[in-house]
């Protein structure tokens, strides 16, 4: 079973959902160009912002509806 992961953006009404944390991890790498220390500290904390990052990240497991 996929666990989905929403990844909101501030600044952006609608998540960004993946399958998995490594996808998370590209996205934010590639297309967000955030470091690796940013990256690693969304994924063990669900959250990031400044100084960390140039924009706040929260990420968060789908919820069954």
């Amino acid at each position: 079973m996929i666990r989905w992961l929403d990844l909101r953006v501030d600044g952006d009404p609608h998540p960004r959902r993946f399958d998995s944390p490594g996808a998370v991890r590209e996205y934010l790498r590639r297309v967000e160009r955030l470091d690796e220390e940013a990256v690693a500290g969304l994924l063990e904390r669900g959250e990031i912002g400044p100084p960390a990052a140039r924009r706040g990240y929260t990420l968060r497991p789908l919820r069954p509806e």
